[in-house]
């Protein structure tokens, strides 16, 4: 068990996620061993949310992976991603309610980072259309500040990194009314792990990952996990299986105090 914190990862770990780039490199080498191992999709639409400062480009790799298990993937369409600036929140409202009056289901939101932040708050106002939230380093808990992004995130945004909870669903901490998986790392480098995971709960759980922040959009491990929330039968959530030889790939996780 462990306590939220409000201190932001260590200098080491920044330096570490050069990591990303090999991660890219073997999510490729990977890539026929997920294809194999991953089931079929239902079919349900999945919005996939970028974190600060990027766009749709950050988040291709997943979604192609994704739409050859049968998912009709779909990104944010809002170009960087530079906080929640005037017109973001109701353009994700007008997006969620798009796809899934265009499908006819609810929409399972994936996101990364501070679009994970995002995703919950969508779930929190939108119980009926959204079927899960699965979030790739969102730091969601304890001090906004617990991050070495929070400056570039004020000067992007124009907005105080203290203000979030005034924003898309109030208080960001508060878990949303449908199944949340957040993925996160250890030796995230830009956002305090600590801070990035659920309160277990029968429809929360967390997933531990060994790599970067900025490779987990297409960390290996990460979309295989996302792959396999995705494909739970709607209705019959369960936690993660970590049996078996996924225990050396996926650690058992940490919850909070």
């Amino acid at each position: 068990m462990v306590q939220v914190t409000d201190l932001a990862p260590r200098k080491s770990l920044l330096f570490l996620e050069g990591r990303a780039i090999p991660e890219l490199f073997g999510f490729a080498a990977a890539l026929p061993t997920l294809t194999a191992l991953v089931p079929r999709g239902d079919g349900q639409p999945v919005l996939i949310l970028p974190g600060l400062t990027a766009g749709d480009t950050s988040t291709v790799t997943m979604r192609r992976f994704l739409k050859t298990k049968g998912y009709p993937t779909y990104g944010w369409k809002m170009g960087l991603n530079l906080g929640p600036r005037p017109g973001v929140e109701s353009g994700l409202i007008e997006l969620v309610k798009e796809l899934s009056e265009k499908h006819e289901r609810k929409v399972s939101i994936v996101g990364w980072s501070l679009g994970g932040i995002y995703a919950r708050q969508l779930g929190k106002m939108m119980p009926d259309l959204v079927r899960q939230v699965i979030s790739l380093g969102s730091p969601f808990g304890g001090s906004p500040r617990a991050t070495n992004a929070w400056r570039v995130y004020e000067m992007a945004s124009g907005q105080s990194s203290h203000d979030g909870e005034r924003h898309m669903g109030g208080a960001i901490s508060a878990p949303p009314p449908m199944p949340c998986t957040a993925i996160y790392s250890k030796t995230d480098g830009i956002c305090a792990w600590q801070n990035c995971i659920e309160v277990k709960s029968d429809i929360a759980e967390n997933i531990e990952v060994r790599g970067s922040h900025c490779g987990l959009g297409h960390h290996p491990a990460a979309v295989y996990a996302v792959a396999d929330r995705l494909a739970q039968p709607e209705g019959d959530w369960k936690p993660f299986d970590r049996s078996g030889a996924k225990r050396m790939i996926f650690p058992k996780p940490e919850y909070p105090v």
